[in-house]
């Protein structure tokens, strides 16, 4: 197992991080699974194995039911793994249980430490914007759970490059806590973070966490042009998240993926994974299984080495259209790009 550090953090995280929402069942962020305790302390034992040193959940994946199970998992062995856990999402009926004010972050902080039976949380993410809640108001809170020794790390989630400039800006300027992450949702089936998240990630120095880097199933090779997905999958037309804007450049994009898989007799998951390890900025991938056979698959790409032929083609076929200014910068100021520009125009340039 690779490891990377985390933005400009001193912290090292694998490049596979166990995701866990399916943990639980039930509730909010609980239609894609049902992993039990049992079920989930076997594939903490798998990713342990693998090297894996981070653990990923959210206080709303099943309203609270993922931690529990995250906590009961690692129990006698909270020392090996780092745990990350987020807050934002509404955890009740009352008008303070969401956002990012500090009462709801200190209130969902020491609520997701009893629900993981810790002491201290490695990295506390905020999922999601607040543009309701003063940024002041929320570095703060999450400034103080730091001091307090309640958190290791703050990051962030969701955010737009505009948002994520004002809060790291924000904590600069009045020394609080930087935010050491950002975790995205990135894929060759959707690239839209190359156009801000990734070069801000660049030049901020954040770490970057994938979220969800098959899209939800979809780069997982199952679903080709003119088949019929498999028993129980969703229908192309269920998905929201991701959204399918362009389903011809997604089935082609599923067509390259498969085509390379089966020149190195891996899966398409695993050639996903691997061309996403590749890319500028990206320090770790989420990954989550509904069983253990699709977790061993999935821990299995970072053995995985794509050439440079093989990227190209993913390049190619998943690649972003230039929107303004990013066209304009290609045509007038190719001069005086910094890697951060590069990481988005570099393919572009004469």
């Amino acid at each position: 197992m690779e490891y990377r550090q985390l933005g400009r953090s001193g912290l090292k995280v694998s490049v596979l991080t166990m995701g866990t929402m399916t943990f639980g069942g039930q509730g909010n962020f609980a239609n894609v699974g049902d992993t039990d305790v049992d079920e989930a302390r076997r594939q903490v034992d798998m990713c342990l194995e693998a090297g894996v040193n981070m653990i990923d959940t959210a206080d709303v994946y099943s309203t609270g039911r993922s931690e529990e199970i995250v906590g009961e998992a690692v129990k006698g062995r909270r020392d090996d793994v780092l745990l990350a856990t987020k807050v934002r999402m509404p955890m009740g009926p009352g008008p303070n249980d969401a956002g990012l004010s500090r009462h709801h972050i200190v209130s969902g902080c020491e609520a997701s430490l009893r629900r993981l039976g810790t002491d201290h949380i490695d990295l506390y993410q905020v999922h999601e914007w607040d543009g309701v809640t003063p940024l002041e108001e929320t570095l703060e809170a999450l400034d103080s759970l730091v001091t307090s020794g309640k958190v290791r790390y703050v990051g962030a989630s969701n955010y737009t490059g505009w948002q994520l400039m004002k809060a790291l800006g924000t904590a600069d300027r009045l020394g609080y806590q930087r935010f050491v992450s950002h975790q995205i949702f990135y894929s060759p089936q959707a690239r839209e973070a190359e156009y801000e998240l990734i070069p801000a990630a660049i030049d901020q120095g954040l770490g970057v966490l994938v979220w969800s880097p098959l899209a939800g199933g979809l780069m997982s090779g199952k679903y080709r042009r003119g088949r019929t997905a498999p028993e129980g999958s969703r229908q192309l037309t269920d998905w929201n998240e991701p959204p399918v804007r362009d389903e011809d450049k997604l089935y082609d994009t599923v067509d390259v993926l498969v085509d390379i898989a089966e020149g190195h007799g891996v899966s398409a998951a695993q050639v996903t994974l691997a061309y996403l390890l590749g890319r500028p900025a990206v320090t770790s991938l989420v990954i989550g299984a509904r069983t253990g056979e699709q977790l061993a698959d999935n821990l299995a790409a970072v053995d995985l080495t794509l050439t440079e032929d093989e990227r190209a083609r993913l390049d190619k076929v998943s690649e972003l259209p230039l929107t303004y200014p990013y066209w304009h910068q290609v045509a007038t100021a190719q001069d005086r790009l910094s890697p951060a520009d590069l990481s988005l125009l570099g393919p572009y340039l004469d």
